[in-house]
């Protein structure tokens, strides 16, 4: 993967965190602790996942280059508590003073980019799911951003941008089909679907064959909502045809982990 893709990502990336930024930086302290979507989390606790999940990354970025040492401990502390530790860490994270947590999370999206940047040429970095290269990590980082930043931008009563850039989450969200069936126990169909999705921008982004009998279309922002769980099934404009095809939207999941709650239907 060439520099100048890891580049293009990274700059969607910060693009993304700067949107949310914007947002969160004006609040006060009761802003802050505005309750969001995700049960028992307020806009502080998003945040603080995100500068955490981004530590993370540098971490596992530094141990990629040879110094293991973060990222070992890092790992140490999550299997102490493999159900409840993301919760832990961004609960704990959200209890500092609005600008201590601000200033944590531009240190970590900063040191996130140059991170990523220095990764010697060829290696991959560890990860709590499958080792990662430093375009996909970036392209992670960039998925989870949108997403916690939906939850904040509902939980304020905010417009979120809708832009091109989701296509990051989207590529992910097919990528990550085979890894959602056995998150459930599922054995993936052999046959790979036909994904046709129709961009915020106007064009189409199409994986898999033309020819497939099993085909999802629609728009890639819908898409892109429920393979981070944050619309139901019900909720997004979304074709399946093929029992396959629907079964996979019914567990489709971007992100790493267990399975998700998801939202309820919105009736």
């Amino acid at each position: 993967m060439s520099n100048d893709v890891l580049e293009a990502v990274l700059a969607d990336l910060a693009a993304e965190g700067d949107l949310l930024e914007r947002l969160v930086a004006p609040l006060g302290e009761t802003g802050w602790r505005t309750p969001t979507p995700a049960a028992g989390w307020d806009v502080a606790t998003q945040v603080a996942h995100l500068a955490w999940t981004d530590e993370a990354a540098v971490a596992a970025a530094v141990a990629a280059g040879g110094d293991k040492e973060a990222w070992d401990a890092l790992v140490l502390r999550a299997m102490a508590d493999p159900d409840g530790f993301v919760d832990t860490v961004a609960l704990e994270g959200g209890r500092v003073s609005a600008e201590e947590l601000l200033a944590r999370w531009r240190a970590a999206r900063t040191a996130l980019a140059r991170a990523l940047r220095e990764v010697p040429q060829g290696e991959r970095m560890p990860w709590f799911g499958p080792p990662m290269s430093p375009t996909s990590m970036a392209t992670a980082r960039f998925m989870e951003t949108w997403a916690h930043s939906l939850d904040v931008h509902e939980a304020l009563g905010a417009e979120p941008e809708v832009s091109d850039r989701v296509r990051h989450v989207a590529h992910i969200g097919v990528r990550t089909r085979g890894f959602a069936y056995s998150v459930h126990g599922l054995t993936p169909p052999d046959e790979e679907p036909r994904v046709e999705l129709d961009a915020p921008s106007g064009e189409t982004w199409a994986w898999g064959p033309e020819d497939a009998a099993q085909r999802v279309t629609g728009p890639a922002y819908d898409f892109c909502l429920l393979v981070t769980q944050r619309r139901h099934r019900d909720d997004v404009a979304l074709v399946a045809e093929g029992e396959d095809a629907e079964t996979w939207l019914g567990i489709a999941q971007a992100f790493a982990g267990p399975p998700g709650g998801g939202r309820e239907p919105r009736g």
